[in-house]
């Protein structure tokens, strides 16, 4: 049986995140100051000082969560994953766990992403919204059915846990969608306290910046298979591994898709590396049989 690693996304920051490793390890001060660098701006001052407040910025978030992740990982002795996936911005972590990426450069893409993704919310007022106890397909046929009438956009966003799947797109057409997910038989309904319509064709805009500096970039083989969002399926080639990487700011996080197969193809141990354990609950979610744990 194999041993998977995943990482998780934007919403797992938390104040003072990752200062434990810097003050203990030589290497973790390096990483961050790298970082900082990189960034042009101490981002590490934000994660251990900051409020909550600041660290709900989109530009801050998405490098910090990642930032925590690496550190992390690279904190584990003799580790050689057989596997890893990683949750929206937590797959950049997870390229860098499986080599495909080099920490700089899944920095700066990271850096460029929170800035394009923060650059797109502010085109078209949008938002996501969670929909709780209501099967995927009907949620499907409600997001197809409000798109084709207001003409406005909605869909599936993140395929999280059986029961759990978020919607995204224009305030409109999520609020209609919320209305009609609940006469549906929908646990509940809401609206996200998200600034935008993530993984839905609103970001288009984002991903077309981003894949510019994608496609400049050095993806090398990776040393284990990736489960990317998209494709909820092992990738080990690296072009593949790069058009996918591009498609998740526009596409579904097929996160029960991902691990259903992870599970298939082998996947008895799952350890989340990264801050929270957002991820260990929705694995726990999708197959209770699983053994689960963390690394922060």
């Amino acid at each position: 049986m194999k041993h998977a690693y995943v990482f998780p996304g934007q919403g797992s920051q938390f104040p003072g995140m990752g200062q434990e490793h810097y003050k203990k390890s030589v290497f973790a001060k390096k990483l961050y100051e790298q970082a900082n660098e990189i960034a042009g701006f101490r981002i590490s001052d934000i994660m251990f000082s900051g409020t909550e407040s600041d660290l709900k910025q989109t530009r801050v978030t998405q490098p910090a969560v990642f930032l925590h992740s690496v550190i992390a990982f690279k904190s584990i002795d003799n580790i050689k994953p057989e596997m890893v996936a990683g949750h929206s911005l937590g797959e950049f972590s997870a390229l860098v766990a499986n080599g495909v990426l080099s920490f700089e450069d899944a920095m700066q893409l990271v850096i460029i992403r929170a800035a394009a993704m923060q650059k797109a919310c502010e085109l078209t007022p949008s938002t996501m919204a969670a929909v709780l106890m209501l099967d995927d397909q009907v949620v499907e046929k409600i997001c197809n059915e409000v798109q084709t009438e207001t003409g406005e956009v909605v869909v599936p966003a993140n395929y999280n846990c059986p029961g759990q799947l978020v919607i995204s797109g224009s305030i409109k057409a999520v609020e209609i969608a919320c209305e009609r997910m609940k006469a549906a038989g929908a646990k509940r309904a809401m609206l996200l306290p998200v600034g935008g319509a993530f993984h839905s064709p609103l970001m288009a805009p984002a991903r077309e910046e981003l894949k510019t500096t994608i496609e400049k970039t050095t993806f090398y083989t990776p040393t284990c298979p990736v489960y990317q969002n998209v494709a909820a399926k092992a990738i080990v080639d690296k072009d593949e591994i790069k058009k996918n990487l591009i498609e998740q700011l526009t596409g579904a996080v097929r996160w029960t898709q991902s691990i259903q197969t992870m599970i298939a193809d082998g996947a008895s141990t799952f350890t989340e590396v990264g801050p929270g354990k957002v991820l260990q609950g929705l694995i726990l979610k999708i197959n209770k049989t699983m053994q689960v744990n963390g690394v922060d």
